[in-house]
């Protein structure tokens, strides 16, 4: 066993990746404070081919050299747009026919394992604030709620983890269905 070279990962340019057929998912991140986290879901966003991203409200815009630290040049790659609300992007993506689904705990929460992308079609995940999570408004304009399980004593995720365990679960099952 040894460990691949770049030139063997076969990487698409980003030519190629702007061209690449994306899963039907738009990320939404509502206020995230940290620059280093936009970052990290820029670069997850990419890895899975996602549609394009929201930043809404507090949450920084690229180009920004902290951004670029964990994002890695994805937001080059990721189409993205600036909403100075939340509530302005969901009401966009509703318009536009997405499912809204934010990921948080609440009454009804469907757990994710239990979510099943597949049947759904275009979707956008709205993701929270590192301290208060997502908005309680946008939490009651949401079409559902998905929570990742835990276990343990703390009650949340750092927002960027959330967001790599929610897209890789839909990416795998969207991917059944190619």
């Amino acid at each position: 066993m040894r460990k691949l070279k770049n030139e063997e990962l076969n990487r698409l340019s980003i030519e190629r990746y702007k061209l690449a057929e994306k899963l039907p998912v738009v990320v939404v991140l509502d206020n995230i404070r940290s620059l280093n986290n936009i970052g990290s879901v820029f670069r997850t966003s990419d890895a899975f081919r996602i549609e394009s991203i929201c930043l809404c409200g507090i949450t920084a815009t690229p180009p920004h050299r902290d951004i670029h630290k964990t994002a890695l040049g994805a937001t080059d790659s990721v189409d993205w747009r600036y909403f100075k609300t939340t509530e302005d992007a969901v009401l966009d993506l509703k318009k536009n026919g997405y499912l809204v689904l934010a990921v948080e705990q609440t009454d009804n929460s469907i757990l994710l394992q239990d979510f099943q992308a597949s049947e759904l079609g275009k979707m956008a995940l709205v993701f929270g604030n590192e301290v208060h999570g997502v908005t309680e408004s946008i939490v009651q304009s949401a079409d559902q709620c998905i929570e990742i399980p835990q276990y343990g004593t703390k009650h949340s995720f750092n927002v960027a983890v959330s967001a790599g365990i929610v897209l890789w679960d839909i990416f795998l099952n969207l991917e059944k269905l190619r």
